[in-house]
């Protein structure tokens, strides 16, 4: 799933007026997950988290040999039967397709495994005749979405949503929370967060945004903490997920125009949205942008605001944030 850095802090043990502080943790889609929420009792369960991860990696998963996208990606079939969680994922995801003219591109698993960042392990970068027959099988453009039925009209494309699903995944545990009642809680799933609040004692969520460091950028610090009433934040970045051979560092954000992996200067990109699947789903499409185009994308759309670490023209890294960002940052 996408690549995040964000992280977050609340009181830990914490009672009030009633409500009590309940934590559940685990393991899930290869990362730590962890809810937390404030209620008069426990009525959700680590097994109700376990299995609504589950059902979602059982339809969605490149690393779970029996989910339905596997069976999609290795089928001559044309048509597919999708469920709930697969087909909300499609169609958000081609919406972002098309806002962000094509640069959200679910097709690219081809790309993502020629590069070195798919479920099997590769031992040499490709060369452009292998990047230019993996091209002829990815675009959106060869897929339609009818009704409950996805159709792929080139029998070669394979689909890897590794980039938007975890969001979803994340929304959909926290509207599991709000099922059962719950208007106070934390949601995290590989440092992709939604939180809904304020806490019980009237202070809102604190979020800790991590940013790189260090000459290779190998370090994280936090430098920023957000303040968030309710809404979602992810964190994409190049700094952590990506493959060097000699000198070539190459990033998992692949280019699905191109089929080459985006180098653009931006070295994260921290989202706030209403919903973790937006953040998810734009948080890639920024890391394909400079700068100042990534501010003036986010600065037209009203459900976003984005922080930007980069690297500047004399190797400086410096941050650059839309219009809203900066009032979600804590003054002390």
């Amino acid at each position: 799933m996408a690549g995040i850095t964000a992280c977050w802090c609340v009181a830990a043990g914490f009672v009030d007026g009633g409500l009590t502080r309940y934590t559940i943790t685990g393991y899930a889609q290869g990362t730590d997950y962890m809810v937390t929420y404030y209620a008069t009792d426990s009525s959700v369960t680590k097994a109700a988290v376990d299995s609504i991860l589950a059902a979602i990696d059982s339809s969605m998963s490149l690393y779970n040999p029996y989910s339905l996208i596997n069976e999609i990606n290795g089928s001559e079939d044309g048509t597919f039967d999708v469920d709930e969680h697969f087909y909300k994922v499609l169609a958000r995801s081609f919406e972002i397709h098309h806002d962000s003219e094509g640069i959200f591109d679910i097709t690219v698993a081809p790309l993502v495994q020629l590069w070195g960042f798919g479920p099997t392990a590769i031992t040499k970068f490709p060369d452009s005749t292998e990047v230019n027959q993996a091209l002829a099988c990815v675009g959106m453009d060869k897929i339609r979405l009818l009704g409950g039925k996805l159709e792929k009209q080139c029998l070669c494309v394979q689909l890897d949503v590794n980039g938007i699903a975890q969001g979803y995944s994340v929304d959909v545990l926290a509207d599991h929370l709000e099922s059962k009642g719950i208007v106070q809680y934390l949601v995290e799933l590989g440092g992709e967060l939604r939180v809904k609040g304020p806490k019980p004692d009237g202070t809102p969520m604190r979020i800790g945004i991590e940013r790189p460091s260090g000459k290779g950028m190998e370090q994280v610090v936090i430098e920023d903490v957000m303040e968030v009433r309710e809404g979602a934040v992810t964190t994409a970045g190049s700094y952590r997920k990506f493959l060097q051979d000699s000198e070539r560092r190459v990033s998992h954000h692949i280019n699905p125009k191109t089929g080459y992996p985006f180098d653009t200067e931006i070295i994260s990109a921290t989202i706030y949205a209403k919903n973790a699947v937006t953040a998810d789903g734009y948080d890639n499409v920024i890391m394909a942008m400079k700068a100042d185009e990534a501010v003036a994308f986010v600065n037209q759309r009203e459900d976003l605001d984005v922080l930007v670490v980069y690297r500047d023209a004399s190797g400086f890294v410096r941050d650059t944030s839309s219009a809203g960002f900066n009032r979600l940052l804590s003054s002390y």
